[in-house]
């Protein structure tokens, strides 16, 4: 393997530290520069488990020979060793990993047909966003499709409560409602005063769980183009979980049933 080129930066203008900055103050920068935000070695390990190259690794300079990062660094296409005076103020997590990465964002992705497939209708929070990627990883989901006026995908703030889940998911985001007919497989959505309960309904295969709004829920509209609505059963009483509880609980039992 050919060793990563390797620089330090020991001023704050560095034209990459702006670009980071870029990319951390607004959450759809990403779009713009084609790049994508990742703290910590757990995210840099899990883009480089599925194969995602690490454009630029950044290492404070005090952990630059580190035997806990040498794979890390020495997976990288290039290294930049930052003195320690200017990392704190690289990033936005509070407690600071010593190190961080750019990565190449995939773009804007159509919407594939006949995947077992998640879509968020409007939600606006990242820790929900993030939480539920990590859930339809878990669970066997490929395709995650955002419509529009949902948090962005790839901000600094999903990636971090998605844990590494988005390299393990085909994401597509910011497409308009009519996107969907492309899925070719049944929408089911919940709802607290739907008839049927998700214990007992016969689920799709594959089929495209649908999540709202953590206010106003799914969207009239979309609710109309759904073949199955089902309440999640909840004895301690009526729509006490969130929207990334209920995700949870839906992916499960789409799972529970195929290996069953």
């Amino acid at each position: 393997m050919t060793a990563p080129t390797r620089s330090r930066i020991t001023s704050r203008d560095n034209a990459l530290l702006v670009r980071v900055r870029r990319l951390n103050a607004a959450p759809d920068a990403y779009r713009k520069l084609d790049q994508v935000w990742l703290e910590g070695d757990h995210l840099l390990r899990a883009a480089a488990a599925r194969a995602q190259p690490l454009q630029e690794l950044l290492v404070v300079a005090s952990r630059e020979h580190d035997p806990d990062l040498r794979d890390l660094i020495g997976a990288a296409a290039r290294v930049r060793v930052v003195d320690d005076a200017l990392w704190s103020g690289i990033g936005a997590l509070s407690s600071k990993a010593p190190v961080a990465a750019l990565v190449a964002w995939p773009g804007p992705l159509p919407v594939a047909a006949g995947r077992r497939s998640v879509v968020l209708d409007r939600l606006q929070d990242a820790g929900n966003v993030g939480s539920i990627l990590r859930s339809a990883a878990a669970f066997g989901v490929e395709q995650v499709v955002a419509l529009q006026g949902c948090a962005a995908l790839w901000s600094p703030k999903v990636v971090r409560a998605a844990m590494g889940a988005h390299f393990a998911l085909r994401l597509v985001e910011a497409v308009d409602a009519s996107a969907l007919a492309a899925l070719g497989v049944p929408l089911v959505a919940t709802s607290p005063h739907a008839p049927r309960s998700i214990v007992h309904a016969a689920l799709p295969r594959p089929c495209a769980w649908v999540f709202g709004h953590e206010g106003q829920g799914v969207s009239s509209a979309l609710l109309a183009r759904c073949a199955l609505q089902l309440a999640i059963p909840q004895p301690g009483g009526e729509e006490s979980l969130n929207v990334a509880a209920a995700a949870a609980v839906c992916l499960y039992e789409s799972a529970r049933r195929v290996r069953d």
